[in-house]
């Protein structure tokens, strides 16, 4: 909900609010934040808010290290697992120079610039997210463990499905701090769930990913287990995707549509340039070496392919119309940086509309169990993450949409989480 200042300000002293959460994240999506008492929010909007970015990992040097986080008015949210008493408000934050300018490292700025090139088109973007993850026991010292909370499989129920009363706090903390997820069961894997949130403006979906993801590593930390967001934490279960629905709207009007209606070519356009990109960008939505042990196994894609409601397919239109027709990538997993992950997208896929890229025929074979001679008549992705980040160092596009630095940084690779 969009607040002005003035109203901010008069909620947070009507409202016993006494501590002020000023949260960005690094790089790699890693969440931070700088936590002041509720005066210092004015200076906070007027001002900013210094911290030595030479500490984050991927932004600046020791020595020029000053930025400033000024809070975001649009993403006020009360911590509903704080006390109500002396309560927390969290807010996203811009990122800028002592100077007032922009940092360029700043994934929230990226995805905004990603918007506004394709709003210069005339377009719009929806992206909905489905994610998953795991819960596990905790050791004795409260350590995490690889022990599944449940054994539960898809779609499964109490008794079996333990994690129902988990996913039903996630999701009524997620609704008081205004998000709005649709549905939530029990995955494939044992312990693994997932939770698929309602379409929205990019910026505001990546935002309430990272959001999702706080909440469900505090939720599962009250009840006594740890939450994992890495893409393949079992080595012989499902791993974890993070599937991003995309919807390309021009005048309120959503360009894609259910089959048999007949897609637009800015739709299919839009599409075909995703597909054309997807492997130079592979390495930002697959971001750890671990991400390619799950790609081309237990339903998760492992080609450069499109089709309609097929599963085995790295790109499907699933059965859906209206406000819900859409594109479903479903090669990215829950590690990578959302903000850097759906500017990308947004960037190919508006290449190719304004390039009028042609579409390919749809693949209709189930790829995972395709013969030879099916499967060597379609690309793979890239089969490990060194594979992947050649790709992106030596991707004109990547350049083009990225600073360096952060390409750097996350070509780097990191842990996983």
């Amino acid at each position: 909900m969009d607040y002005t200042v003035g109203e901010i300000l008069q909620f947070v002293e009507e409202n016993d609010v006494k501590f002020i959460r000023l949260a960005f994240c690094d790089v790699f999506g890693r969440p931070k934040n700088i936590a002041i008492m509720a005066d210092q929010l004015e200076r906070a909007f007027s001002s900013g808010i210094s911290f030595d970015a030479s500490a984050v990992r991927g932004f600046l040097q020791v020595e020029e290290s000053d930025l400033f986080l000024f809070p975001d008015p649009g993403t006020m949210a009360i911590l509903p697992w704080r006390p109500q008493q002396g309560r927390v408000v969290r807010f996203f934050c811009h990122i800028r120079h002592p100077d007032g300018r922009p940092f360029a490292g700043d994934g929230r700025y990226l995805l905004h610039q990603a918007e506004g090139a394709l709003a210069e088109m005339g377009y719009t973007a929806k992206v909905g997210a489905e994610c998953e993850f795991y819960l596990f026991l905790q050791g004795e010292d409260g350590a995490p463990t690889k022990i599944p909370f449940d054994r539960a499989g898809y779609l499964d129920m109490a008794p079996l499905d333990r994690g129902e009363n988990i996913r039903r706090e996630i999701c009524l903390t997620l609704e008081e701090m205004g998000i709005l997820p649709e549905s939530s069961h029990h995955e494939q894997g044992p312990g693994q769930n997932e939770v698929d949130f309602k379409y929205a403006d990019p910026l505001r979906a990546a935002d309430d990913l990272t959001t999702f993801r706080s909440v469900v590593r505090v939720v599962a930390a009250q009840n006594g287990l740890c939450a994992s967001f890495a893409p393949k934490p079992l080595p012989d279960a499902s791993g974890s995707g993070l599937h991003v629905n995309l919807s390309l709207h021009r005048d309120g009007v959503n360009l894609f549509r259910a089959q048999g209606e007949g897609h637009s070519r800015e739709a299919e356009a839009f599409l075909a340039g995703i597909l054309d990109r997807v492997e130079e960008i592979t390495a930002f939505l697959n971001p750890l070496p671990q991400s390619y042990e799950r790609l081309g196994r237990c339903e998760a894609p492992g080609y450069l392919s499109w089709s309609h409601q097929n599963r085995s397919q790295l790109i499907r239109i699933p059965a859906a119309a209206g406000p819900y027709a859409r594109m479903e990538l479903r090669s990215p997993d829950p590690a990578c940086n959302p903000y850097l992950a759906f500017a990308l997208l947004l960037r190919a896929g508006a290449e190719g509309v304004r390039e009028k890229k042609a579409l390919c025929p749809p693949c209709d074979h189930n790829l995972y169990t395709a013969p030879e001679e099916i499967l060597r008549g379609v690309r793979p992705l890239p089969k490990d993450f060194a594979a992947a980040a050649q790709l992106a160092r030596e991707s004109a596009f990547v350049r083009a949409a990225l600073p360096q630095g952060v390409v750097d940084s996350l070509l780097g690779g990191q842990q996983p989480r």
